[in-house]
């Protein structure tokens, strides 16, 4: 069941996000910032971690797991260090992710050339 609910909430992510990109003028950029918008308002009143009990690791998955990493990383160190943990939290959860994004797309650079 839990596979199941995990495919679910993943393709109903993606369902609202190509449903707004037909029906608007927004960019792919807009949506997928509002969807990093979304999972940071969803773990700031913690539901995003009740959904991710609920559907497993289908939640990790799509862009809204980005902003629930960015705040659940400065929350966590707001506890420790008051208001300058929420600038030292924010990347900590997201640190690897960052660094492997921005390591993987130079190397690939080096290979692959745009189309115009």
């Amino acid at each position: 069941m839990l596979l199941i609910n995990s495919f679910l909430f993943c393709g109903a992510v993606c369902l609202i996000a190509q449903v707004v990109l037909d029906l608007t003028d927004w960019t792919p950029g807009h949506i997928t910032s509002l969807l990093v918008v979304i999972g940071a308002a969803l773990d700031t009143f913690s539901i995003y971690d009740k959904i991710i009990e609920m559907v497993g690791g289908g939640a990790l998955l799509p862009i809204t797991s980005f902003g629930h990493s960015l705040i659940h990383g400065a929350l966590a160190k707001t506890d420790l260090y008051g208001f300058m943990g929420v600038f030292m939290g924010m990347f900590d959860l997201t640190a690897s992710g960052i660094t492997a994004a921005i390591l993987f797309s130079c190397i690939l650079t080096l290979f692959f050339k745009p189309k115009h």
